[in-house]
């Protein structure tokens, strides 16, 4: 997976116990991953990595265990704009629609701006609390802050896959030299680097830049290429000298509106479509969704009427 904020978390549970294989207890998963060092290969914590940019290897691949100490966390973290987190005051609803709407599950929490962050809050915690007709007393956020773990954006990624392991905490923000949150990374970001992408359910599938779902409606990702989404649509998004410039739907998108349309935005175009902006951020629109008018939305149902009648 890429790193659009910060993923969802599937990390590996040490599962094996210590008679078998002769492991330690707790080594496990990550255990083996270090093992495949050489010795002579094996870095100590603090230990300074070799100057370089990330690892390209003439094969073409960009994962394996050398990345672990190649690569620092800032090649792998994503960068500020893109982390989701929560404010310490925020609500239980707000909290649940921001797990429902990302789905992460694990998010920042921090007090007043980002830059002072307090910890991270779990899905699980809040479900166990506050769900299954749980707690039903005052919403409190600050009873479920668990510690996170920060790290500088020279670390090497073998170091921090390594401190995450032995303090059992599974996200670190990276921390610039004024002390203010630069990135974020997951244990997940830095198995990437040695194992490869690891897909999930909430992965959107590479290439798909969108999808019809239903009929006339179509959820799109705002670098989605215009001429391609308007072949798609049958129908001309373009209007005007101006347009002739824009390259994305997210571009189309902040040239009507001339600035960073809010989430559940609607904006009318002269068409007759109407174009929502289904996820954004103050910096960028991430998610749009398109619901072309009516007439044009019949015509499509209508084509594809027959084909389910055969396959009925």
């Amino acid at each position: 997976m890429g790193s659009t904020n910060n993923g969802p978390v599937a990390a590996p549970e040490a599962q094996g116990s210590a008679d078998q294989d002769d492991e330690p207890p707790q080594r496990g998963f990550f255990g083996r991953i270090f093992d495949a060092l050489n010795p002579a290969e094996q870095m100590a914590v603090g230990e300074d990595p070799p100057v370089q940019g990330p690892v390209r290897p003439a094969n073409g691949a960009t994962h394996g265990i050398a990345n672990l100490r190649r690569l620092r966390v800032d090649d792998v973290a994503i960068p500020k704009v893109e982390i989701t987190a929560v404010p310490l005051s925020i609500g239980k609803d707000e909290l649940v629609a921001v797990f429902r709407e990302d789905g992460f599950s694990r998010v920042p929490v921090f007090k007043g701006t980002l830059d002072h962050p307090v910890g991270l809050v779990m899905l699980k915690d809040l479900a166990l609390q506050y769900g299954f007709g749980g707690a039903p007393g005052r919403f409190s956020l600050r009873k479920m802050v668990r510690p996170i773990l920060y790290a500088p954006p020279s670390m090497p990624v073998g170091v921090l896959l390594q401190k995450m392991q032995k303090d059992r905490v599974h996200m670190a923000l990276v921390i610039d030299e004024y002390g203010g949150v630069d990135g974020l990374v997951t244990i997940e970001d830095l198995i990437e680097t040695v194992i490869g992408e690891i897909e999930d359910e909430h992965d959107e599938v590479e290439g798909v830049l969108w999808k019809e779902d239903p009929q006339g409606v179509f959820l799109a990702a705002a670098n989605t290429p215009l001429d391609e989404f308007e072949q798609a649509l049958g129908l001309p998004l373009r209007n005007g000298e101006d347009d002739g410039d824009i390259d994305t739907l997210g571009g189309l998108v902040f040239l009507r509106t001339g600035r960073i349309p809010t989430r559940g935005e609607i904006i009318p175009h002269e068409s007759g479509a109407k174009i929502e902006v289904v996820d954004a951020d103050p910096r960028r629109i991430k998610r749009i969704r398109v619901r072309l008018p009516d007439a044009i939305a019949r015509q499509i149902a209508a084509k594809a009427e027959p084909a389910a009648v055969l396959q009925g």
